[in-house]
Formats: structure tokens, C-alpha cells, sequence
């Protein structure tokens, strides 16, 4: 069976593709990820997923697109419902993708993270794979997550700290400025 895999990423591919593979699937991995912010944070991922796929032999197909307006306009004023919709948006693309590339199914690596809303993922997939006519793996891959940054430790590759979305980095320092003693400490000047 052909498959497209989304990957957010290149660590959080690591696992689930090479599982995949295991289990006879022909994995094509798919970069596409208009959400990641800024810039530099963009490249290094898509530097990531680059080095991960060369290093495994994998087939990849990216979809360079940073743009920062695009997204921005998409979940301006839906800070709590932007996620459902950056999900949708991306898969989409997969959807339409795997379809062209006569893919039987498509996956997501927003899958493996216990950070993600799997439910808004699984609806998102699934109305994505309606709409393109391809099927949509919905696979829990959230038991090979440190498996898979284990495997991108040792390739030393890139390890990110948030979602991806200007949103998301901001609520990981302040929820690190709730965890820290005395809360959120101010510099001088």
C-alpha cells in the first residue's frame, strides 16, 4: 500500500515511518507546514526532516511554502480554535497530494504527540480524506514518541520545543514562567 506521511516535523517521523515501512507500507513522506514560525524555526525543521529522509532512503516530496500572512489571516481572532484549522489546512494538502501521487492512504505525524488534540486530528484527517477521495490512516502513533526522538538524538538531528505557531511558543514560556519559583523574572533593561 502506497502512503503519504505528513511529517511536522523530521523527529516525529523518525519511528512511525520506519514502523510503517516494517509493516509493507510504501511510505512517501510529505513536508507542508505554513504554521511553523518564524522563519529561522522554519528552516531548521525543514532542514530536519531533510537530513532525516536522505539518511533513511525514504521517497519525500516538499511543499517549501513559508507564509507567514497566509497563516496568520487563516487563525487571526480564533486564538483557543486555531489548532482544528491548522490541522485542516495541512492535511488537506496531504489529502490532495496523496491523491495525486495515486497514494492509497495519507497519515499525519501530528499523531504521535501527546501535545496535540487527536480527536480535532483524527476529524481533521478524515474530513480531508473525504474531500480528496483517499483514505486516511488514523494511527495512534503517540507510543513511539521517545523511540522516535530517541532516534533523531542519536542522528543529531534538530529537536523542537513547541507546536510550531507563534501561539504555541508563546504559551510554552509562560507556562515555564508559571513552573519557575517566584514566576516570571524580569531582566534589567
Amino acid at each position: 500500500m502506497r502512503l503519504l506521511f505528513h511529517a511536522c516535523c523530521g523527529p516525529c517521523l523518525a519511528a512511525p515511518a520506519r514502523a510503517l515501512a516494517a509493516e509493507g507500507y510504501d511510505v512517501l513522506a510529505y513536508w507542508y507546514n505554513p504554521n511553523v514560525q518564524p522563519y529561522r524555526e522554519y528552516r531548521r525543521r525543514l532542514g530536519a526532516f531533510r537530513e532525516l529522509v536522505a539518511r533513511e532512503g525514504w521517497r519525500a516530496e516538499v511543499e517549501d511554502r513559508y507564509d507567514v500572512e497566509y497563516f496568520l489571516r487563516d487563525v487571526v481572532g480564533s486564538r483557543e480554535g486555531r489548532c482544528p484549522r491548522c490541522y485542516f489546512e495541512r492535511l488537506s494538502r496531504a489529502a490532495a497530494r496523496a491523491a495525486a501521487e495515486g497514494c492509497d492512504a495519507f497519515t499525519t505525524t501530528l499523531l504521535i504527540s501527546r501535545h496535540q488534540d487527536h480527536d480535532a486530528v483524527l476529524e481533521a484527517g478524515a474530513r480531508a480524506a473525504a474531500a480528496a477521495g483517499v483514505d486516511f490512516l488514523p494511527r495512534d502513533f503517540r507510543p513511539l514518541e521517545a523511540e522516535s526522538h530517541e532516534v533523531a538524538r542519536r542522528m543529531g538531528l534538530y529537536l523542537q520545543g513547541y507546536c510550531g505557531c507563534i501561539y504555541s511558543e508563546e504559551e510554552r514560556y509562560r507556562r515555564r514562567e508559571k513552573a519557575e519559583p517566584g514566576g516570571a523574572r524580569s531582566g534589567a533593561g
